[in-house]
């Protein structure tokens, strides 16, 4: 295996299959985590340069180092970790749903930060490891709804810091490695959302624009080359978190505003 290797969770589908792709066609040798999505995973490993494959139940969580390590013992060269797999589920502060709860903080904020432990500690690189952790615009504007998720996001992001903070005092990885934060907007309809209430929503931003997937395809590619001084968080969402928008865009369109 002469190529780099890249580890993109939640890689079967919607933006972690374009990051996939991207890499791949870039000519990394991609490696697909999926915890549901067996048949699209394997159709775009398929369909890419050297990629495989990989289940790993983050639900779960508890297999999570396991299967970490083993990809660390696999793999020669494995440079970069981006952890994009998510869920997002609906819960207001009013009627926080303890299951929603209980998955988001393991799917999207405990699974991720052991995965990057391990991959760190253990994996080998020929030129300096980078974690790249998906975050949300809702950590600089938040709002009540999907309560759980937007708490597990703010987890994750802390995570990073810690791990960047642990990188730098030499416990934990090594000096040319590097722990990002990559905080989007709204790229993909969501949740219930049509295509049309999509194209309202995702404008409700500084630029009025709607920002478009390959621009956080681009920000990964940028991050993997390891320009950034550690825990850095790059926001990619038309001026979005600049704003305070008191409920979540899907609402805030079928509402009216502008």
């Amino acid at each position: 295996m002469t190529r780099p290797a890249v580890l993109v969770t939640g890689g079967a589908r919607r933006i972690g299959a374009a990051v996939a792709r991207a890499f791949g066609e870039a000519g990394w040798h991609v490696v697909i985590q999926y915890g549901r999505s067996a048949a699209e995973a394997e159709a775009l490993a398929a369909d890419l340069p050297s990629a495989i494959a990989v289940h790993c139940d983050f639900v779960d969580g508890d297999n999570t180092a396991d299967f970490a390590a083993s990809l660390a013992s696999r793999l020669e060269d494995w440079r970069v970790l981006v952890n994009c797999a998510a869920v997002f589920e609906r819960d207001t502060a009013e009627t926080l749903k303890m299951d929603v709860f209980r998955r988001a903080m393991r799917v999207n904020a405990a699974s991720p930060a052991k995965l990057a432990q391990v991959f760190l500690a253990r994996a080998r690189s020929a030129a300096g490891k980078r974690v790249i952790q998906f975050t949300d615009q809702k950590l600089a504007n938040p709002n009540p709804d999907f309560f759980s998720y937007t708490m597990s996001k703010h987890a994750a992001a802390a995570a990073m810091t810690m791990l960047a903070q642990s990188c730098d005092a030499g416990t934990l990885g090594g000096p040319d490695d590097r722990v990002y934060a990559l905080a989007p907007g709204a790229i993909l309809p969501s949740h219930d959302q049509t295509a049309d209430e999509a194209e309202a929503s995702h404008k409700l931003n500084l630029l009025g624009r709607r920002t478009g997937i390959d621009e956080v395809v681009d920000a990964c590619l940028f991050l993997a080359r390891g320009l950034l001084a550690n825990g850095q968080t790059l926001y990619l969402d038309s001026g979005q978190h600049l704003l305070s928008q008191p409920r979540d865009v899907i609402y805030l369109a079928r509402e009216g505003a502008r």
